[in-house]
């Protein structure tokens, strides 16, 4: 077992009051929860998320942790989009789908795998469904800074 962790550096995101959303935020999801939310108006948001990956019996490499979600072979993170009014609580309303098989095969002894993601659709709201290449890259850049 080895520790990753997948780096997403958010960038272009879609504002605070987007569509007929106000008070936009995004966050990752760990189980059903939303965690590390920031407003939607930043310039930049990151999230690091912890994944282990494991050696399954037919070679592979598979993904656990908190944060990943979906069946073997098919794994993946989210980043949940939602409102969270001052005093209120988080509604989701969309979420990205990240596939981990799409990492480079680096990143199954473990390390640091980072993107760098326009956070806004073509209309003008927050990124949601499958993130796929081209639209991301992950790049491995090696040993895990945190030790």
């Amino acid at each position: 077992m080895a520790r990753l962790t997948l780096q997403i550096r958010g960038h272009e995101l879609p504002g605070s009051s987007c569509g007929e959303y106000r008070h936009v935020h995004v966050g990752t999801q760990r189980g059903k929860n939303p965690e590390q939310l920031v407003s939607a108006d930043v310039s930049e948001a990151v999230f690091d998320i912890p994944v282990e990956t494991v050696g399954a019996a037919d070679g592979t490499t598979d993904f656990k942790g908190p944060h990943v979600q979906g069946p073997r072979g098919s794994r993946f993170i989210y980043l949940t989009w939602g409102e969270l009014p001052p005093e209120g609580e988080f509604a989701m309303f969309r979420r990205a789908k990240f596939f981990l098989a799409d990492l480079p095969p680096e990143a199954a002894a473990g390390g640091t795998v980072r993107t760098d993601v326009a956070l806004t659709d073509d209309r003008g709201l927050p990124l949601c469904a499958a993130v796929r290449p081209p639209r991301i890259t992950w790049r491995f850049s090696g040993a895990d800074e945190r030790g």
